[in-house]
């Protein structure tokens, strides 16, 4: 199977074009992400060809299905289900406390784990895609999963005896009765079906829309047709988005959660539905190998070769023809040996290891490396979110003050989130449209702030974001004392809840910033065939993330609730200091901004260097020197 280069540089300036369009917390990342994925070796069509290639005589059949007309259906899938699951996402700590006699340190450990499942199973189904089941069956399973999710999480509201009994966890005094193991096992398994709902819909939607255009067509028409739907996927999610944190949070305050938690089965049921009633229109790609067990190979084959010696000349590696890498770097120079030939027999006359576990590419020992090289500075990103998964505790002081805009226009508290929507789309626009051109022109030439730059700067934002947390609701709660609600953690606080946007904004910032330059770096550093690897990175980091947020946070109520003490996150918002544990995050997040320091500072610049290129021309090898990173010069 030949790749068509063509196509691939074009999708790369699509990629490029659309990056900075991300306009949510998480959401925004996972969009650059879903983009790229049409990059990877893995995002083709039923069969991609080269430039050079006639064309076969089954185009005209194959062009009868895909196109345009799957759009809808496609983004529709996509929308709802975002619009149903994150849906109930907002209020759920309310939820849990209220419903299920939970502490607020139980709950958000509850939505820590899963948040952590949501991120990380997309790179199961990622896998499962690539590997075994192809997109469509993947969305189609992800689809009926998130449909039987939402039906069980909508059955917990309305059957009294998949609860426990009514009980206010908040009055001091109340003893309330813990959910049996029955009734967590049903809530739980609502959780999971919506994760692995999300799994298999979201690391394939994006994609599995572009396979829907025949990237053989060489009129043009292709990049015009690509850009609509780019344009129309982006509006869509975020549309949904915007949807779920207000329209359905709405719902579920005013309505109660039988209509709150009922209506996302109806739209996820659409979405489900929408889907599979284009079946017969879409183009169905065949699935490949997946890049994982490159990697193992490496390993295991470097490991068989521990005791060989290197060769004295470069010509004793083995690599593919028209490979961009024909000798090893010697960074982690103990992996070459898993691409150290020992006998001509170990190579097929056409090229090929004649066994791969024993024999593997320079490629794919630079595949490796380069992702070893990032490491250091992906981990610095967990900090970052870290701070932008607590949920719980903004939506406790969001409740407990005057959310009022006028008289009448009260805000939800589940819908301050959307401050940090705002803030990241203000700021993106801003600086795509006035930044990146002003700086141009001051400089007469390109302008842009490196990916590296744009990691810290988010990281010293996220800091900013704790730091500022801590000061509002220190203020908020001696106000709250003042008024004598020390006891009465439902009463409402003289103060406005609008003292929340500026760490909202914040927040947004450096999200736009860390999480969009993580992402950015990752496909800029790492070789062009690991685009998928690029993309399951991000989303890694969020899942080890949220895990880590929980022992944090199950900590801190340990440790702060001995010998009798109030715990700092005590369900008590008044009695607690949660201004306390938002100053240990900054503190946190600190001592991560010298560790990017001096991660950043070992990696080195992130200039691509040069490297040489096969280049086949007329029949001829030729060396041909190209900006690539993580090849040799």
């Amino acid at each position: 199977m030949i790749q068509n280069r063509k196509n691939a540089h074009e999708l790369v300036a699509e990629r490029e074009r659309y990056s900075h369009l991300l306009s949510f917390p998480q959401i925004s990342s996972f969009f650059i992400m879903e983009l790229s994925t049409i990059n990877s070796p893995k995002t083709h069509h039923n069969k991609l060809i080269s430039d050079d290639d006639p064309p076969l005589p089954t185009m005209q059949l194959q062009r009868s299905k895909g196109g345009l007309v799957t759009m809808p259906f496609i983004i529709a899938n996509e929308a709802l289900e975002r619009v149903a699951t994150f849906g109930v996402l907002p209020n759920m700590t309310f939820y849990l406390m209220k419903e299920y006699s939970m502490g607020v340190t139980t709950a958000q450990n509850l939505l820590f784990y899963w948040s952590s499942a949501t991120n990380f199973l997309p790179l199961i189904g990622a896998f499962i895609a690539d590997s075994y089941l192809g997109r469509f069956l993947t969305i189609g399973f992800g689809s009926i999963f998130s449909f039987l999710g939402t039906i069980v999480l909508w059955l917990t509201a309305m059957i009294p005896k998949a609860r426990p009994p009514p009980c206010n966890l908040l009055v001091s005094g109340q003893a309330c009765k813990s959910a049996t193991t029955a009734q967590y096992t049903i809530l739980i398994s609502s959780f999971m079906l919506m994760s692995i709902g999300a799994g298999g819909i979201r690391p394939c939607s994006l994609a599995f829309g572009a396979n829907q255009f025949d990237k053989r067509d060489t009129n043009g028409n292709i990049k015009r047709v690509l850009e609509t739907y780019f344009n129309w996927y982006y509006a869509a999610v975020m549309i949904s988005v915007l949807i779920a944190m207000t329209g359905i949070v709405y719902l579920q305050d005013h309505m109660g959660w039988k209509i709150g938690f009922g209506v996302p089965v109806v739209i996820m049921f659409f979405s489900a539905f929408l889907f599979f009633l284009a079946t017969p229109l879409y183009i169905k790609e065949n699935v490949i190998n997946n890049l994982l067990g490159r990697f193992v190979q490496v390993i295991v084959v470097a490991y068989k070769n521990r005791k060989l010696a290197y060769p004295e000349q470069n010509s004793g590696y083995h690599y593919n023809k028209g490979s961009e890498f024909i000798v090893p770097t010697s960074k982690l120079r103990f992996l070459n040996k898993a691409c150290i030939i020992k006998s001509s027999e170990d190579v097929k006359q056409d090229g090929v290891a004649v066994d791969s576990w024993s024999l593997c590419t320079v490629e794919q020992v630079e595949e490796l490396k380069s992702l070893v090289r990032v490491m250091p500075l992906w981990s610095t990103g967990i900090m970052v979110s870290i701070n932008l998964s607590q949920s719980s505790f903004p939506l406790l002081q969001a409740k407990s003050m005057d959310r009022h805009i006028t008289k009448r226009v009260e805000i939800p508290a589940a819908s301050f989130g959307i401050f940090t929507v705002i803030a990241l789309t203000v700021w993106l626009v801003v600086y795509d449209r006035v930044i990146i051109p002003l700086g141009s022109r001051i400089r007469g030439k390109p302008f842009r702030i490196g990916t590296k730059e744009r990691m810290g700067i988010g990281i010293f934002f996220s800091c900013m974001a704790m730091l500022l947390s801590g000061i509002i609701e220190h203020v908020r709660r001696r106000k709250s004392i003042d008024q004598g609600l020390l006891n009465n953690p439902e009463g409402v606080v003289a103060m406005s809840a609008m003292w929340l946007v500026p760490q909202h904004c914040l927040n947004g910032i450096a999200e736009a910033f860390n999480a969009i330059g993580q992402i950015e770096f990752y496909y800029s550093e790492l070789p062009k065939s690991m685009s998928s690897i690029a993309t399951a990175m991000f989303g890694l980091g969020t899942a080890v993330a949220n895990l880590l947020a929980s022992v944090i946070l199950s900590n801190v109520d340990s440790i702060t609730k001995r010998e009798g003490k109030e715990s700092w996150v005590s369900s008590n918002i008044n009695r607690g200091h949660y201004e306390n544990y938002y100053w240990l995050l900054a503190i946190m997040t600190c001592f991560n901004l010298v560790y990017f320091m001096v991660c950043s500072w070992a990696y080195g610049p992130c200039v691509e260097s040069g490297s040489k290129k096969l280049v086949e021309e007329d029949g001829e090898m030729e060396l041909e020197n190209v900006s690539r990173p993580g090849s040799t010069t």
